[in-house]
């Protein structure tokens, strides 16, 4: 290859690798003209360091289970990532850092979970990264005691992170740092990229504390190192997976932008191209090629390439589950399914069938009943509440707890929802895991960021939010969800179910468990609500197509529509009886799940809610917000557009018009409006 470079080949091996990732990155922003250099300039000693000294992986295979995770967590730099898995001989052709930015392209302005190229979570939003890692190393912890065995350390590997000054200043992070000191994580080893620089300049002028005192005081190991120095940079990453007690953070003094003469060390290089003439200046001073662009050394591509090593170490990790399933039958036949990304059905034989006799219950009380049932049955569900297990009903009894010193199943995560939400995406990307994790529904506001990472990811978590409306009562609005409801349902790839009883969530946990390809949101009642008579109303097994008829009137068309969900169900079951005393037909329809609903097919939903009926009444504790697209300009919607107050939830439904009374008013009031809009027209 010509090129007009007269000193590479003098460099080391070292220096010529590190400087093959900086530039891919500055060629691949300066292609795309946006981006960010910076970072990915700074940090790339560090990171070859680790990728090709420590990083245990096989880029035939990035779903190997016994691999250690790399999470790019500040995910800006997202460039960094893609010149290493290139260069480690991921499927990531150099035509696709050429096409960094672009539509199609696997290379995003921030990484994207994608397990065929070796991204294994989708970063950007700070913080989230570092809490992933935190999910993804008690997911290991989780995995060694429930299979390793004397002589069969089948899980024992490390999670590594590169985050950013951004990343530490994010509550997040200090909430899953918490979680990460207080359970004795020794197998986080994350590097800090401590370069002092964000976008509005020096961090000082936001950003001023101690970062090791504040590390050390949450329980991790703390180093200092230099950002350049690659055999301190080594020491370090050595003396912190030697630390099995502690979670590690490696604090390296990176300087943004490094080489660059005019832009180096300063917030101009953070989120912008360098230019022509700074990239021009940059590879004068750093002895690297003008031409071509994205160049690569054969050498560099050579001793970056880690495919030998990595099916040399999978091949060993084989080798050594192959003798397990012999010695350990029963445990291999479950790890085995594990690998092979399959689960016991038997679950599913578990699922209770409330009756009578069971009276009146509360949906989150249903709810820790089915969950207590399957459990024994479903190894892979894990989950826990952010201290509120005594309230949501989640704990699975006789499945221990995950403390520092044990390893159960039942996770405590304290009162940090948002943490809650990334370290639950970190166990479900470990593979294998079905993550659950539960506090009340006004409170997801505190997790939307995970929830949403979760459906863009595609993965497999199922939140329990109880205590869902105005129903709870006496502790008044700031606890009472209005327009949570409305923000979850607009989340794409989000399913949100909110069953009317017990029997519907038993159907709630069957199509979470059922669901692989997105998060689902059970919502639950803390009041009780009665049993649906199911011979005389529309079976349970409804709930799996998202919506259903409830009932219907005795005799002859409807002429008009009531859709409810949760406890507000019952109301237009009665309203359908009051209405019907007043010679109106009604059909109730149930709709606990407008994702469900949606994805049916047109001519199930037109039987269900016909065009022909249009006159249609929608009640629902909750902000009106979406509704419109079922009741239709004839229709109107019994919510809530106002906080909630504290009383007695009884005394608060009715003050909110949440009666059977008011509801048959309404639809009454709705059909005499539409009969008088059509004589108005003749």
């Amino acid at each position: 290859m010509e090129t007009n470079h007269k000193t590479y080949k003098s460099e080391t091996i070292d220096e010529m690798s590190i400087n093959t990732i900086r530039f891919l990155a500055v060629d691949a922003v300066e292609a795309a003209n946006s981006g960010h250099p910076g970072m990915p300039m700074g940090d790339s000693p560090m990171a070859y360091v680790l990728w090709k000294h420590f990083l245990r992986h096989n880029p035939s295979d990035p779903k190997w289970l016994g691999r250690d995770r790399f999470i790019l967590s500040a995910g800006h730099g997202s460039m960094l990532l893609y010149s290493l898995l290139h260069l480690a001989g991921y499927e990531l052709p150099l035509d696709e850092l050429k096409k960094f930015r672009q539509w199609g392209s696997h290379t995003p302005g921030h990484p994207e979970h994608d397990p065929r190229i070796g991204i294994e979570t989708t970063t950007g939003p700070l913080g989230q990264g570092f809490a992933n890692g935190v999910g993804m190393a008690m997911a290991e912890k989780y995995l060694a005691h429930k299979f390793n065995k004397p002589g069969f350390p089948l899980f024992d590997y490390h999670v590594y992170a590169i985050c950013s000054d951004g990343d530490l200043m994010e509550g997040v992070s200090n909430e899953a740092a918490s979680m990460a000191g207080h359970l004795k994580l020794g197998n986080i080893v994350y590097l800090y990229s401590d370069n002092k620089i964000t976008i509005e300049g020096k961090t000082d002028i936001a950003f001023s504390e101690d970062v090791g005192m504040r590390f050390e005081a949450l329980g991790w190991q703390v180093q200092k190192v230099g950002g350049n120095d690659t055999e301190a940079i080594a020491k370090a990453i050595e003396a912190a997976k030697a630390e099995t007690s502690r979670p590690s953070i490696i604090i390296a003094r990176t300087i943004i932008g490094f080489g660059s003469p005019g832009k180096q060390d300063t917030a101009e290089v953070h989120g912008a191209p360098l230019g022509k003439d700074e990239v021009i200046a940059t590879k004068d001073k750093l002895g690297w090629p003008q031409e071509p662009h994205f160049f690569i050394p054969e050498e560099v591509q050579k001793h970056m390439n880690a495919i030998e090593g990595g099916k040399a170490a999978q091949k060993v990790w084989l080798g050594l589950v192959e003798k397990y399933e012999k010695e350990f039958p029963e445990e291999g036949k479950e790890l085995r399914a594990m690998i092979d990304g399959k689960t016991s059905g038997e679950w599913e034989k578990a699922l209770p069938v409330f009756t009578e006799k069971d009276g009146n219950i509360a949906t989150r009380s249903a709810s820790g009943k089915v969950l207590n049932a399957i459990c024994k049955d479903a190894p892979f569900l894990i989950g826990g509440s952010a201290d509120l297990s005594p309230s949501t009903n989640t704990i699975m009894k006789g499945m221990g707890n995950f403390l520092s010193d044990c390893v159960g199943r039942n996770l405590h995560f304290g009162v940090r929802e948002h943490a809650m939400g990334s370290v639950m995406n970190g166990m479900a990307l470990t593979g294998g895991l079905v993550p659950y994790g539960a506090t009340f529904l006004i409170f997801s506001d505190y997790m939307k960021p995970p929830i949403r990472l979760a459906a863009l990811m595609k993965l497999q978590t199922i939140y329990v939010f109880t205590h869902d409306s105005i129903g709870l009562g006496e502790d008044g609005p700031t606890h009472q969800p209005i327009e949570q409801l409305a923000a979850l349902r607009s989340i794409p790839n989000l399913t949100v179910i909110r069953p009317a009883d017990a029997n519907e969530t038993v159907e709630a946990w069957r199509a979470a468990l059922k669901k692989t390809d997105g998060p689902t949101v059970l919502v639950l009642t803390r009041q009780t609500v009665p049993l649906i008579d199911r011979e005389k109303f529309g079976a349970a097994e409804g709930l799996r197509k998202g919506g259903y008829v409830l009932s219907d009137p005795k005799e002859g068309k409807p002429e008009v529509i009531l859709m409810a969900t949760g406890s507000e169900v019952q109301l237009a079951l009665g309203a359908a009886e009051d209405l019907a005393k007043r010679g109106v037909k009604a059909r109730v329809v149930n709709m606990p799940s407008w994702e469900m609903f949606d994805s049916q097919p047109a001519e199930y939903r037109n039987k269900v809610l016909p065009h022909d009926v249009t006159v249609r009444l929608a009640v629902e504790a909750a902000s009106p917000l979406g509704w419109h697209k079922y009741t239709g300009p004839d229709g109107d919607v019994l919510g809530i557009t106002t906080f909630g107050a504290s009383a007695p939830h009884k005394t608060l439904f009715e003050k909110y018009g949440f009666t059977a009374e008011n509801v048959s008013a309404k639809a009454l009031a709705l059909l005499n409006r539409k009969k008088g809009l059509f004589l108005d027209r003749i």
